[in-house]
């Protein structure tokens, strides 16, 4: 099996600013989702926010709009798109999400 990393890519509303009904709502089509990617979860991640950018000559640069990870097991990249249909962070259709999915390699012997 291999190990696969799921980015999440797009401007996301904090929940503190969001309806609560509209957060349960949200929430329960992620846990819909979890549902059905099963035991190919790894790790369901967490949102992420604030980022930053170190560049190689020691300046600032800006961070990508990643706001959120999650790592899953799977045979190979089709199985890992596969089990990203129907994801509910692309669930917007506006063309401003995506989910980025990453082959995790081993590391390099040292």
């Amino acid at each position: 099996m291999k190990k696969f990393m799921l980015l999440y890519n797009g401007p996301a509303t904090p929940p503190e600013d969001m309806d609560p009904e509209k957060v349960k709502a949200i929430m329960a089509k992620w846990g819909e989702w979890m549902d059905k990617v099963g035991d190919a979860m790894v790790d369901m991640g967490q949102p992420m926010a604030n980022g930053e950018a170190v560049m190689d000559d020691g300046s600032a640069g800006k961070a990508t709009e990643l706001s959120g990870y999650t790592i899953i097991q799977t045979e190979d990249m089709a199985s890992a798109k596969k089990l990203v249909e129907g994801h509910p962070f692309l669930s917007d259709k506006t063309g401003k999400f995506s989910v980025e999915v990453h082959e995790l390699l081993p590391a390099p012997e040292m």
